[in-house]
């Protein structure tokens, strides 16, 4: 029998990879609903190759393009039509979708499919309480994606997390591993979307530079294992060959290494339990012998103090976070404030003291994020602008 599988955000990377993974397999698979934001022209090619009937594109633009193209294909503009388009429950659902508007599909898919595996960061931090209470009651199981996290969870098994002493997730260091810290503090644009070791998106990639990836990382790290942040550390491994270690009260410590290449996770946790092979490099006995894993400098990499301020449970401060760095790198983008800019304005804006409040807060609903979520944007537009 196929495995029925759903991808949302299918025109990204991940989902590429995904989709890529799928067609040399793809008697073994049906694909029954593809999603994207604006584009239209590559969502509409991908239905083709994989003959999905269900489409959902939010922009409307590319939804009454291709709702005039093909009578064939069910067109939807939201993700309130997901009862209707599944029947029944589906064995396996990607959610790539980036940014915060990843947060209600993942809501709204859960009770619909048998797994879900997640590489939207803001869900996970912004609503995990909510999809953890969901995963709970419709007896979801969840993989995460990100390297990291992936790892983790592959090292950690069926162990029980009260078994794990301590968490080491690695840090290429971006493109500023071994610039002077003046000099990082007048990078362009241009020069922070340079990463050295993956191709990303300008976002992600700008993330990486100022090392605000690894906060989220860590406060997902927190959220998905139930650990608080003293037994979460980072450290600096500019080959990204090892992704993860776990040290366990036992005594044991695993280390999980691979290719850098997202295809790795990806093919994992769509044939988890099935003995599959995917095509990797050789292992790397020169990367294992150098690993040259070396304690961060939050000197250079001053964003890394956000951490000290995040609480050990899920509150609707993560949003402020999340929102304001969003917003600022945008900015950072478009030339409209400077790279340090970005890092002071970020540390300021998060200790406003209307903001600090929501430390005491825990998420009850979406709507309380998407708000708060627009609330911090503007505040932040209108302070820079």
């Amino acid at each position: 029998m196929k495995k029925k599988v759903v991808i949302l955000g299918s025109t990204g990377s991940i989902g590429k990879s995904l989709i890529n993974i799928i067609l040399k397999d793809k008697k073994n698979f049906e694909v029954l609903l593809l999603t994207a934001n604006k584009n239209y022209k590559e969502l509409y090619k991908q239905s083709k190759i994989l003959n999905v009937k269900n489409l959902i594109i939010t922009d409307l633009k590319g939804y009454n393009y291709l709702k005039d193209k093909n009578k064939k294909i069910n067109i939807y503009n939201n993700y309130k039509n997901l009862n209707k388009i599944l029947k029944n429950k589906i064995d396996y659902t990607m959610n790539s979708i980036t940014g915060l508007d990843g947060l209600e599909p993942t809501l709204n898919i859960i009770q619909k499919t048998k797994t879900i595996a997640i590489a939207n960061k803001e869900s996970i931090i912004c609503g995990w309480n909510l999809i953890k209470k969901k995963l709970k009651k419709y007896k979801t199981s969840f993989i995460p994606i990100d390297s990291e996290h992936f790892s983790i969870w592959s090292l950690v098994g069926n162990h029980d997390h009260r078994q794990i002493d301590k968490i080491y997730i690695t840090a290429s260091g971006g493109p500023f591993l071994n610039w002077p810290k003046k000099r990082i503090m007048k990078a362009t644009p241009s020069k922070a979307l340079n990463h050295p070791n993956w191709s990303m998106g300008k976002k992600i990639s700008i993330d990486s530079a100022t090392m605000m990836n690894k906060v989220f990382e860590v406060i997902e790290t927190q959220r998905i294992f139930e650990l608080p942040k003293s037994k979460i550390k980072i450290l600096i491994h500019d080959k990204s060959y090892v992704h993860a270690i776990v040290k366990f009260k036992n005594g044991i410590n695993k280390i999980l290494a691979h290719d850098t290449n997202m295809k790795i996770p990806i093919f994992n946790s769509i044939y988890q339990n099935i003995n599959k092979s995917i095509v990797s490099k050789e292992l790397d006995i020169r990367k294992l012998n150098n690993l040259n894993l070396k304690n961060i400098d939050i000197n250079r990499f001053p964003l890394l103090k956000i951490l000290r301020y995040i609480p050990n449970q899920n509150t609707l401060f993560e949003t402020v976070v999340v929102s304001a760095n969003d917003e600022l790198v945008n900015l950072f983008l478009n030339n409209k404030i400077s790279y340090s800019e970005l890092h002071k304005k970020l540390l300021s804006f998060i200790n406003l003291r209307r903001f600090k409040a929501y430390k005491k807060k825990k998420p009850l609903n979406l709507s309380q994020i998407n708000n708060l979520s627009n609330s911090v944007r503007l505040k932040i537009r209108e302070l820079c602008i």
